[in-house]
């Protein structure tokens, strides 16, 4: 009944993912504890006036930069008061812009930063963030304490968990992030964190074909709802490269639904 629109770079490199469900009447969420509160997306470190100036330019009010961890921050909500963060970065990441979008590839996106969990018991969590993921605890500022997956220059690479133990929950909705995906290489790597999590009393889902990949889902202590997604197949699994996010694509389920779905779901402008 609706799209699930991928956004992200112009291979759809793992770690530069973002997913929308477009749901017309929805209900506003909330954000607050035991939700993803920001999702940061790494720029080059020159790039935040760029940044400034484009946000003006639409109309969209935002933060002036801050200093977290020794990088400059530009905070903004979307029009649903999404959280989103862009954050300097002076790593040489291995993500690659779009090269043909409407961003110079100079100031263009490159993939994730990172993630910032609400948690009212953190303690229960980050056991799971570094003990089983294997996340290496970095900083701490305050309230927040920053995680780091292993591996220089990956994109995607930091958690940041907030301790909020008076913090109010927050109700899944518009403007909130439904859950946060994991990398997994291939399907015997999925099928080992579905017996490892399930072995630690963790109520995992049954592993799901998403057409571009496969992946589980479970609820971590403080009720996030996290994925654990497979590389491959990847997104050029049913359409070139070249031609990516220009047709409607459907998994092989719903195909002899094609007209009748066409015909329900809105029209959408195809970016050029």
């Amino acid at each position: 009944g609706t799209y699930h629109f991928y956004y992200g770079n112009g291979t759809g490199q793992p770690g530069s993912i973002l997913t929308f469900f477009p749901w017309a009447n929805a209900f506003p969420g909330k954000n607050g504890t035991g939700f993803a509160t920001a999702t940061a997306f790494s720029v080059p470190a020159s790039a935040l006036d760029f940044w400034m100036e484009r946000f003006a330019d639409a109309a969209y009010d935002f933060d002036a930069p801050i200093e977290r961890f020794g990088e400059q921050v530009l905070a903004l909500n979307d029009p649903h008061g999404l959280p989103i963060e862009l954050v300097a970065d002076a790593r040489e990441d291995s993500a690659e812009p779009w090269a043909h979008g409407p961003v110079p590839a100079e100031a263009a996106i490159r993939a994730f930063h990172g993630v910032t969990l609400s948690m009212r018991q953190a303690d229960r969590s980050i056991p799971l963030i570094a003990e089983v993921f294997g996340y290496e605890a970095l900083a701490e500022d305050g309230d927040r304490i920053r995680f780091r997956a292993s591996g220089a220059g990956a994109p995607a690479a930091y958690v940041d968990v907030l301790r909020l133990p008076n913090g109010l929950p927050g109700r899944q909705g518009t403007g909130t992030v439904h859950h946060v995906a994991f990398r997994a290489k291939d399907d015997d790597e999925l099928e080992f964190w579905r017996g490892h999590l399930s072995n630690l009393g963790l109520r995992v889902t049954t592993i799901i074909d998403r057409q571009y990949f496969h992946s589980i889902y479970f609820r971590e202590p403080n009720g996030i709802l996290y994925e654990i997604a497979t590389d491959p197949p990847g997104f050029t699994a049913d359409e070139p490269q070249e031609t990516l996010g220009h047709a409607l694509k459907l998994p092989a389920q719903y195909e002899h639904r094609r007209a009748e779905l066409e015909r329900v779901l809105p029209a959408v402008q195809i970016p050029s």
